[in-house]
């Protein structure tokens, strides 16, 4: 098998052969490779030692990203390159790194303390593809296995149980029997691991190809990081919107949906307050009123204890508290909501909008159909550059404060009058402004 590596990286590879050590590309590129996807990057493993390394390559800029585990970075034609010495890791006391790593001159000592077959290949020209554990043959039957002892791997490190579940969301894979067991019994080692690591894995699998599969078969795990979604699974919406109890209804959108982290996050959060709101009608209709502004505030809740960025936190929290609108394609609705959320926020609450009706009854396509036609006025009304925020307004605080106004009465007065605007009862012209103004001075 011959696979064809970029110009750097073969240089990376030549000059250390050159110099009589071993090296590879390895893991996730080579995984790449092998499906025919376009890596994001190339780590080498080397027998060399990181003095040796650099000795290699003593001619080019060399960063120290990692000597304790054996690790350089090497910047060659402005492309920066992760070459690592061959090592076996010590023992995993805290769950999370080993805690001690010795260098090894062995290729299959690297190999072997690695986490996922798919994740175990290392290639050069020379040699060819080197796959010790069958990863070749897992991509072919599409699953992710463990290398070695599924229960010893998940005990290093827990936060390769995410990864199981990411790499089978993002790959459209499946774990192997004995991994997902595994996987499934040591779930509340994710106990220790950082919030920060975890939260990234979990949005990595959201916005994977097949999310769905992993999200409805594997909800005990992610109810491991998230237990607000506990009361979410196989609840029963008794709608007749819906074909699907609240957490299946919910994987369903996440797939359904623009693999946009935003987007996806708010997905899997939308309906976490449900739940809490169900009433239910004489004729046994299921009702959630409210539900929206409660997951909101649950979402918000989940997110910091996930130690997701505050930028993200408010982005989500409005899309939530958003989602539940009421689709209608006129000019006043589809400004309201520029002017509430922004350009940016609106067209991301679209695809949340989408999403959601999407997994539904199969008639609430319809509805999709008036989100796709909200989106296009928008472009059209942006394009128009309208007058949707205070500050676009032909008047100021200063005028309001000429015409008497002071306090909290300023805000008031411009916030009526732009709702006018939008609602297109006056238009944006500094004297019908100071009309409107003038008037709702004499009534205060």
């Amino acid at each position: 098998m011959v696979i064809s590596m970029p110009k750097n990286v073969k240089t990376v590879i030549d000059i250390l052969e050159k110099n009589g050590h071993e090296a590879y590309i390895v893991g996730g590129c080579v995984r790449d490779e092998l499906l025919g996807r376009t890596p994001k990057d190339y780590d080498v493993a080397t027998s060399a030692v990181p003095e040796e390394t650099k000795q290699c390559f003593r001619s080019f800029k060399v960063v120290e990203t990692g000597l304790k585990h054996g690790t350089v970075t090497v910047i060659m034609n402005g492309e920066s390159f992760e070459v690592t010495t061959f090592r076996k890791d010590g023992s995993y006391s805290d769950r999370r790194r080993p805690d001690s790593v010795s260098f090894s001159s062995k290729l299959e000592d690297d190999l072997s303390r690695r986490d996922f077959t798919v994740n175990a290949m290392a290639y050069n020209s020379r040699r060819g593809l080197v796959d010790l554990y069958g990863g070749q043959k897992d991509l072919f039957r599409r699953r992710i296995v463990c290398v070695g002892d599924p229960e010893k791997r998940f005990g290093e490190d827990a936060l390769r149980i995410m990864r199981a579940l990411r790499f089978a969301s993002e790959l459209g894979f499946s774990p192997e029997k004995s991994t997902a067991e595994a996987a499934h019994k040591m779930k509340d080692l994710l106990e220790d691991i950082s919030a920060e690591r975890v939260a990234k894995e979990l949005l990595l699998l959201l916005c994977g190809t097949s999310p769905f599969e992993v999200l409805t078969e594997f909800s005990d795990i992610i109810a491991e990081i998230v237990p607000e979604i506990e009361p979410c699974i196989d609840f029963d919406q008794h709608s007749r919107y819906h074909i699907y109890d609240v957490w299946t209804h919910t994987a369903s959108a996440v797939e359904r949906s623009e693999a946009d982290p935003d987007v996806r996050l708010a997905l899997m959060l939308h309906d976490i307050g449900k739940p809490f709101c169900l009433k239910t009608d004489d004729e046994g209709n299921g009702h959630f009123y409210g539900h929206e502004k409660l997951s909101a505030d649950i979402a918000e809740n989940v997110m910091r204890r996930l130690r997701f960025p505050i930028d993200t936190i408010k982005r989500v929290s409005k899309l939530i508290r958003y989602h539940y609108v009421t689709p209608v394609n006129d000019d006043k609705v589809v400004k309201r909501l520029l002017s509430t959320l922004g350009n940016e926020d609106y067209f991301l609450l679209m695809e949340v909008m989408k999403g959601d009706n999407r997994a539904k009854h199969r008639f609430c396509m319809e509805r999709v159909q008036v989100i796709e036609a909200m989106q296009k006025r928008a472009e059209r009304i942006i394009a128009e550059d309208p007058c949707l925020q205070i500050s676009d307004l032909k008047v100021n605080g200063g005028d309001m404060l000429e015409l008497g106004f002071t306090g909290e009465a300023i805000g008031t007065v411009l916030d009526d009058m732009l709702e006018a605007v939008i609602d297109e009862r006056i238009p944006n012209e500094r004297d019908a402004l100071l009309r409107f103004a003038r008037v709702r001075f004499m009534q205060r």
